[in-house]
């Protein structure tokens, strides 16, 4: 706020509305959640909307509390770049994890889902679309220099976003040559409660026919399973693949063994 930089958020849009409207963010930030909160309730679904709704009402919450105990009139960094780079990356992270969890912390976070659920497109993508609206409405009460910075800030924190949220949904495709493979399938299936697909694959060099075992697991998972080949002493050929999405009914196993402890 002391930068006067309006990236796309609510936050943006209240320092915006506050200005024109001369009111308390708080109050601007409270009104315009419960607006949006109702769209998410409306156009995304009613577990999206409970865990927004926990997360939005506190926003201004808080947002009444710094203003009172806390006020700040200047930069604590004293410079608007360093401000900026701080806000994309705590706020880009914090939206990752409540999108990877079907939540928002509310506001324009809505609209971006709502954005993404009917075109497709990826979740810091529409963040970016969302913010834009925001960050153009910065040249109605500050100069060019804001709009440009706010508008770049934008674009940064969609691409941060989606960063974080490629960082949570990695998996690792993993494919094992092994004359061991039926000791190998056991110890995935039973001990780490993932499925494996079996394919026949014939050597070029030797024309052998060998037994290729393929799972997606997670990074740590993939630990588990080097570790058991070191631990065992299995002969094996592995290949490892980053996969950025897995759609279906990929973790159904996982489910399981959660209910299962």
């Amino acid at each position: 706020m002391p930068s006067k930089i309006v990236v796309g958020s609510i936050s943006g849009l209240a320092m915006v509305l506050a200005e024109l409207l001369h009111m308390q963010m708080s109050t601007i930030t409270f009104i315009l959640n419960v607006v949006l909160l109702m769209a998410g309730f409306l156009f995304i679904g009613k577990e999206f909307g409970a865990k927004t709704i926990y997360t939005s009402l506190l926003l201004p919450v808080f947002l009444w509390i710094f203003e009172r105990l806390f006020p700040v009139t200047e930069s604590l960094t004293g410079n608007s770049v360093y401000d900026l780079v701080s806000y994309i990356l705590i706020i880009a992270l914090g939206q990752a994890i409540l999108f990877n969890v079907n939540a928002s912390s509310g506001g324009l976070d809505v609209i971006a889902k709502i954005i993404s659920k009917y075109t497709r497109a990826d979740i810091g993508k529409a963040v970016t679309i969302a913010g834009m609206v925001t960050a153009v409405t910065s040249i109605l009460v500050y100069d060019i220099g804001t709009l440009v910075v706010s508008v770049l800030g934008t674009y940064a924190n969609g691409l941060a976003v989606d960063y974080f949220i490629d960082g949570f949904n990695r998996r690792k495709k993993i494919c094992i040559l092994s004359d061991e493979y039926e000791r190998i399938q056991k110890y995935i299936m039973q001990e780490l409660i993932r499925g494996v697909t079996i394919y026949t694959a014939k050597g070029g060099y030797d024309g052998k026919e060998k037994t290729e075992l393929v799972t997606i697991m997670t990074p740590s998972e993939y630990k588990q399973l080097l570790n058991y080949l070191h631990r065992s002493e299995i002969q094996a050929f592995v290949t490892v693949y980053n996969v950025s999405q897995v759609i279906g009914k990929w973790n159904i196993n996982g489910d399981r063994r959660k209910k299962s402890e």
